[in-house]
């Protein structure tokens, strides 16, 4: 995720708590979302759906903190 903003990601899990926690959280949802699709962990279709747009979510929120922290 943002690989071409490395930089920037390291820099703001360093230094914004708000940040880091989200990042933590999405890379949480991510593990859910993969053990859920490769069968490890099976769910609904319904309860699946609900935490791949909660993922979106929180990578659109963590993209648009990294963007107000470039300008």
């Amino acid at each position: 995720m943002f690989e071409h903003r490395q930089p920037e990601m390291q820099r703001m899990l360093k230094e914004n708590e708000d940040f880091r926690r989200l990042y933590n959280h999405h890379q949480t949802l991510d593990k859910r979302v993969t053990a859920a699709e490769l069968g490890s962990a099976p769910m609904e279709d319904l309860a699946l759906n609900q935490l791949k747009k909660e993922k979106l979510r929180c990578k659109d929120r963590l993209d648009r903190m990294l963007s107000q922290q470039v300008h």
